[in-house]
């Protein structure tokens, strides 16, 4: 835990059975804080479009990975930040046809639910921050 919040690291096997325990800790996470139902069924999907990107892509060579999720609630805001070790993406990178195929739209639907979205590399992956900011 940080000075000014809260901050919680959770790695999990890039496997789509294991991204349930992210939003499982969401919940316990959103529990300190007041979190409306529905901003929290928004982060929800927010952070499940994330850990699928990870698992989905990252990993792609066959190898076996992890996908670390790192939430920090602070008074007036919750993020989550989703990295990986993997073989990393360049938003916007695939051609408008492909952002349009099912579970292409992830990353357009994390930027629509958050008030904050960076996208990035990270120790030679991926990472991906979103931020909402909580009212009170």
């Amino acid at each position: 835990m940080t000075e000014a919040g809260h901050s919680v690291r959770l790695t999990i096997p890039a496997r789509p059975e294991y991204i349930g325990l992210g939003r499982l800790a969401l919940t316990a996470i959103a529990g300190v804080r007041p979190v409306s139902d529905e901003t929290l069924h928004d982060l929800k999907l927010a952070l499940t479009e994330a850990c699928t990107n990870s698992v989905r892509h990252a990993y792609v060579d066959g190898r076996e990975g992890e996908v670390e999720i790192l939430y920090e609630l602070e008074a007036d805001r919750l993020s989550v930040e989703v990295g990986d070790q993997g073989a990393g993406f360049k938003p916007g990178a695939g051609s408008e046809h492909e952002e349009l195929e099912e579970g292409g739209l992830g990353i357009a639907i994390i930027r629509a639910i958050a008030d904050e979205v960076e996208i990035g590399p990270a120790n030679g992956g991926s990472r991906l921050r979103f931020v909402k900011f909580l009212s009170d």
